[in-house]
């Protein structure tokens, strides 16, 4: 897997929107490891051992956008809540294969790799959508007009192999097409967003990311997204899941659960989630990502790496019982 460097994309973000000030004094709390930053209930016992809620990088800036949904589960629940992300997808997996996470928001082959230790609760919808499409996006002036066309080529990902929606879904259209995964190059930016505007300044041929992602702000002020032309788009997948460990208590499983799903029913409630590019909040439970689990399989199988698929939802991923 190549990795773009980040000297190859730093300027590509230059005129994304700026961090609110605020923001930027809470981010100063961090800790260097996994930017971790603690968020307190009003009223706590000094032994109490904070939730961990791990929110994967897939947007920029995760720490800030959901800030305010970690200090509201605090609230609501009464218990203390620890927010922390990742550098990139692999360093976030890590973390969910180690089970550091009590509450975890992240895609959905992560959940459905890591399904024997943590339970899917609720899935998120984005522009007022609770399912996403892969997408191949091309530039309007390089003239590919088929996916068979990017045979030799290069294209750059969202994220890593672990990524559903930006890579898994797209590897799956393109497999559909004849094309396996020695049939072009593939290169990986940070997230899917970085993908974007990676193709448009000619990082490769085209680009492999979420139906919703030319729509984001930050895409939106780097490049001119007229410009990106929707090559294949995958069938819809229902939304990234948040999950909690299978051993956490019903009752506090239960309390997680409404606070998240509260978060639909009030203006405050409405703008943690605009915070956090979310639209509304929905139940979820693990059969709801078997389909993903197909398309998982069938990627991975023709890649001769059938233990990485985990199809099934019964294997481990590394993960303790």
């Amino acid at each position: 897997m190549h990795m773009i460097p980040n000297a190859r994309l730093a300027g590509l973000l230059s005129k994304t929107a700026p961090i609110p000030s605020e923001t930027r004094r809470r981010l100063l709390f961090a800790t260097p490891l996994l930017a971790a930053v603690p968020i307190f209930a009003p009223v706590v016992r000094a032994a109490e051992q904070p939730l961990i809620l791990g929110v994967f990088p897939r947007l920029n800036y995760p720490l800030g956008r959901f800030m305010p949904m970690a200090d509201y589960l605090a609230k609501r629940i009464e218990h203390k809540v620890q927010l922390v992300t990742a550098k990139n997808f692999e360093a976030f997996w890590t973390g969910v294969a180690e089970r550091r996470y009590d509450i975890v928001h992240y895609n959905q082959y992560h959940y459905i790799r890591s399904a024997r230790a943590y339970q899917a609760i609720t899935h998120i919808e984005e522009f007022d959508k609770s399912t996403i499409s892969g997408v191949v996006y091309v530039l309007r002036k390089g003239g590919i007009t088929a996916l068979t066309q990017l045979r030799g080529r290069t294209v750059i990902f969202g994220g890593g192999e672990d990524a559903m929606v930006s890579y898994i879904a797209n590897r799956h259209q393109l497999l559909r097409a004849g094309l396996k995964k020695d049939d072009f190059k593939s290169v990986f930016a940070v997230n899917p967003a970085n993908a974007l505007i990676g193709l448009a300044r000619g990082v490769a041929d085209a680009a492999g990311s979420g139906s919703g992602v030319p729509a984001l702000q930050t895409v939106r002020e780097a490049i001119d997204v007229r410009e990106l032309v929707v090559l294949a788009e995958s069938a819809p997948l229902l939304q990234l899941p948040f999950a909690v460990k299978r051993d956490m208590s019903v009752n506090l499983r239960a309390s997680i659960e409404s606070a998240l799903l509260d978060l639909n029913n009030s203006e405050a409630g409405r703008k943690i989630l605009s915070s956090a590019l979310m639209t509304g909040m929905s139940k979820a439970e693990d059969k709801d990502y078997d389909a993903h689990r197909r398309m998982v399989s069938e990627v991975f199988e023709s890649d001769g790496a059938p233990g990485k698929a985990l199809a099934d939802g019964h294997e481990s991923g590394g993960l303790p019982r």
